[in-house]
């Protein structure tokens, strides 16, 4: 049985910024990914991350308070505000701290870090590194890991890849551990510790039409669930606008960031036809910006009653092989077309999950040693929509901050509980049964549970949302929730069993998809990224709160907690 002070699960952005954060504290600490870190969904970020630097002679008037105004406004007032101040604060300071590791930011002509329009600011606050930006960011965290890794010979940081966390080990409330799954070896083990954090990532994967990897699931937020943490304002999924027709692959905000246009099959950037986004047009909220490109092609606007336009031609050679370099690497590889010569068939697709494991303003949850941070958490920074390039920055800051959080409960003491050693073997037990049980199921096919669960998100639980669907989505899901109960699996035994792996993530998946949808179905109005058309103004008399999800064997328990509003007061979202 293994320990550690700390376990991080989860080598994206915000584990390896955790982890290097503990390892700051002198604090012991395992990082345990499904996939090896530079796998992770962190690689595939595109556009930026935002920081109030002013290095662009637009943007040199913006502070941390702009920059957290601008991220409550756009949440449409469901952020905690302390935590966005927090967020937007720490911003500047934590960019350049990537920087001085070793991220090639792309530059200004006198050198400085540049920036560009994104994320409904209206003047350039984005850092990036050309269209590649998660992608390096990752790299130079994991490059600083493995430094200290490799420089420890006493096992101050390890770094356990292709190892699988099933469960949490909570006793009389407190959590002493994780359950992990060796995928490799076959083996099911416990690791101790005084502190987890989880750092998993969104749950994409729940839809079909989604930028998330196929490993964004669900299960790393059913876990901690399960295991008695809340889960928060899970209802608010972000429609990214522009994902590649056909695959719903990326197509960075970036690209309508550096000019690039929204066209109809008529030849009309149409953002200017409607009110909330005649002003930011392209660089509008995401909310927005989908929710008018779905009104276009419903009202047969689109192409083929599909896809509409991005057009990027009009910025010249030149500036899109310089900066977005990778959007037409995948517009030439996934479609067959250079955007320096022609526009890129795109269409809304799921891109994000504003909500997750419920946790206060240092990262930690309700559970004491538990702590998220990163997509899979939600402290609330994002609220009811998240801007663009504030999620890299959460993954950065919050990694950091839930680092420092867990490594200060470690040296004070932890819990102050040590639990019997029964519990781990008892955990562990326990999870071995569950998983040999999974072998001996029913007739049903959980790939065919799979494709009807994406179906059903991307029909009833789309970019606009009303009762009846909203209640025929339920009832599926309820149907497809007793159906996994009967599933069967084509291979056995515990080495390299895919088949188990991915029946594993449909279980997260079915669970957080109820959670999700009835929340949508509970919160009877619009706003930020839930737009119900049966109420589609925004009530903040009756809605101004956060939901909270609890586990109960029959469906989710839900409760309300208050907004911290102790800075703005909500104003009418007007772009």
């Amino acid at each position: 049985m293994r320990y550690h002070q700390v376990v991080v699960v989860g080598g994206g952005l915000a584990g390896l910024r955790a982890a290097l954060e503990l390892n700051k504290r002198n604090v012991k600490v395992a990082v345990v990914s499904k996939v090896h870190p530079l796998r992770s969904h962190s690689v595939e970020a595109q556009g930026g991350i935002n920081a109030s630097l002013g290095n662009h002679p637009r943007g040199s008037h913006d502070s941390p308070e702009l920059h957290a105004f601008d991220t409550v406004k756009g949440s449409d007032y469901l952020a905690d505000q302390k935590a966005a101040l927090r967020l937007t604060e720490d911003a500047p300071k934590r960019v350049r701290e990537m920087e001085h590791w070793g991220v090639p930011f792309s530059r200004t002509p006198d050198g400085k870090i540049a920036q560009r329009p994104f994320g409904g600011a209206g003047f350039p606050r984005t850092c990036f590194a050309s269209d590649k930006t998660g992608h390096v960011l990752l790299h130079t965290l994991f490059e600083q890991c493995v430094k200290y890794e490799q420089a420890s010979e006493r096992g101050e940081m390890v770094i356990y890849d292709e190892q699988i966390v099933t469960g949490l080990v909570v006793d009389e409330g407190v959590c002493h551990g994780v359950i992990v799954w060796n995928f490799q070896t076959g083996e099911i083990d416990v690791i101790k510790s005084e502190a987890v954090i989880f750092a998993t990532g969104g749950a994409g994967r729940i839809f079909g039409k989604t930028t998330n990897a196929l490993v964004s699931t669900g299960l790393g937020m059913a876990i901690p669930y399960w295991g008695g943490v809340p889960i928060k304002d899970f209802e608010f999924v972000q429609f990214h606008p522009t994902t590649l027709f056909g695959t719903n692959i990326l197509m960075t905000e970036g690209a309508r960031g550096e000019g690039g246009f929204l066209l109809n099959n008529e030849g009309e950037r149409f953002l200017a036809n409607y009110d909330d986004s005649s002003k930011a047009m392209e660089v509008a909220p995401r909310d927005i910006v989908a929710r008018n490109m779905t009104r276009e092609i419903d009202e047969g606007r689109g192409f083929e009653d599909e896809y509409l336009h991005l057009d990027l031609r009009h910025l010249g050679r030149e500036k899109i092989l310089e900066r977005l370099p990778g959007i037409r690497d995948l517009a030439m590889k996934f479609v067959h077309v250079d955007p320096i010569e022609a526009p890129i068939p795109v269409q809304p697709g799921m891109h994000y999950t504003m909500g997750g494991i419920d946790t206060d303003e240092t990262g930690a949850s309700r559970v004491p040693g538990f702590y998220a941070a990163g997509e899979c958490g939600c402290v609330s920074v994002h609220g009811a929509n998240r801007l663009g390039g504030n999620s890299m920055l959460e993954t950065i800051v919050y990694g950091a901050i839930a680092g420092d959080s867990a490594a200060q409960f470690v040296l004070d003491g932890g819990s102050g509980k040590v639990p019997d050693e029964k519990i781990f073997d008892d955990a562990k037990n326990r999870e071995l049964a569950r998983l040999e049980g999974m072998f001996n199921g029913g007739n049903e096919n959980p790939a065919d549970i799979k494709d009807e669960l994406e179906s059903t998100m991307n029909r009833k639980c789309w970019v606009f949302r009303e009762e009846n669907t909203l209640q025929e989505g339920i009832e599926k899901i309820e149907e497809l929730r007793e159906r996994y109960k009967n599933i069967t699996l084509n291979s056995s035994g515990l080495r390299l069993n895919f088949d188990l792996l991915w029946a594993l993530e449909l279980g997260g998946n079915l669970t957080m998809a109820e959670v999700m949808i009835k929340g949508a179905a509970r919160r009877k109005e619009s706003r930020g990224s839930q737009f119900r058309t049966d109420y589609p103004t925004r009530d903040d008399a009756k809605w101004l709160e956060h939901t909270l999800a609890y586990y109960a064997q029959d469906g989710p328990r839900f409760e309300a907690s208050d907004v911290d509003l102790s800075i703005w007061e909500p104003k009418e979202r007007k772009y």
